[in-house]
């Protein structure tokens, strides 16, 4: 998906979100009205009371990887990839696969793609984008615990690579992106609160290798700086580097349920699932904006930029883990 500026490009830019759409529509209805579905049981490390379909996922990945290797050829090494990673992680979501079983599915697709578009860089810095990538894919499952969260944060943050993608004059990658945005899209209004359906590691760890390998890939094609992905996912990364490096720290399992991310425990205060999703919505707005402006920055000046807003979201997340303090004093929960 390099720079390209032909009408064919731009014509199928258009055609490609199009179809993402219609088809993620189509596959979704049929899994509203479906039965025998993978189900979401609520435990006692859960946000929700009900047991909820966990198969939404496969609409997202349906709508937006058959459209993408159709209309753009030199995407179907990662729709394959992100494929593969959609078949595990629904096994995953029907059979509960061990960790190192989908750790090796999600290291290999790492490793896959880096080889595929950077393979000329150092084994270190080969090494390190996998390490991100991998981390980038486990902790958008992680932060898929809210109604409308993860869906919120995949149209906001797949649009916001389609404009700044757009902004450099990369059309392919441009529409590859709304093409996941907009596959997103009718997830999100049944997955809102209450949600009808949830996506599942189907859909969120596929999302979550979607945002690293579109990352990387803008990034070492010159769409982008490696400022622009960090900063456009940074309400996820935040919370959930935060959030995991506490548990590890403590020498907790990382990779079991909990509800101490910062946005279960704004749930968990009172806010609730709608009023948490909406205010998520505004701070990955905000991310988004301040992405697609650092288009027209100068390297150093994107540094500052991302630098402050990391602090800022830090920071933020000392005010509520301040308020989570106080709310524990009272022995009181919503």
């Amino acid at each position: 998906m390099a720079h390209q500026s032909t009408a064919f490009y731009m014509l199928h830019a258009l055609y490609t979100p199009a179809l993402s759409l219609a088809v993620s529509t189509a596959v979704l209805v049929v899994l509203l009205r479906a039965r025998g579905l993978a189900l979401d049981h609520p435990n006692e490390r859960s946000l929700h009371a009900q047991p909820v379909p966990r198969t939404g996922g496969i609409a997202i990945v349906l709508g937006c990887l058959p459209a993408m290797a159709i209309f753009f050829p030199e995407s179907r090494a990662l729709c394959s990839l992100a494929a593969a990673l959609a078949i595990v992680s629904a096994i995953d979501d029907w059979k509960n696969l061990s960790v190192l079983v989908r750790l090796a599915a999600h290291f290999a697709a790492a490793a896959a793609w880096i080889l595929q578009v950077a393979g000329s860089v150092s084994a270190l810095e080969a090494s390190l984008l996998v390490l991100a990538m991998v981390w980038l894919t486990n902790l958008y499952n992680f932060m898929d615990g809210s109604d409308g969260l993860a869906g919120g944060m995949a149209v906001i943050g797949f649009g916001a690579y389609a404009v700044c993608a757009w902004l450099a004059g990369y059309p392919s990658l441009a529409s590859a992106s709304a093409s996941i945005a907009l596959a997103a899209t009718p997830f999100l209004m049944v997955n809102f609160h209450p949600a009808h359906i949830f996506m599942g590691d189907a859909g969120s760890v596929t999302l979550g290798f979607l945002a690293g390998a579109l990352g990387i890939l803008g990034w070492h094609q010159g769409a982008w700086s490696a400022s622009v992905p960090l900063v456009v996912f940074s309400p996820f990364i935040v919370d959930a580097t935060i959030t995991l490096g506490r548990r590890a720290l403590s020498g907790q399992r990382v990779w079991e349920a909990h509800r101490e991310h910062f946005y279960q425990k704004l749930v968990r205060m009172g806010f609730g699932h709608r009023n948490t999703a909406l205010m998520e919505y505004g701070v990955m707005l905000a991310a988004a904006a301040g992405a697609v402006s650092m288009v027209y920055l100068s390297p150093a000046a994107q540094i500052v930029v991302c630098a402050a807003w990391l602090a800022l979201l830090c920071i933020a997340g000392g005010f509520v883990d301040l308020a989570w303090n106080r709310h524990s004093r009272t022995g009181s929960e919503a």
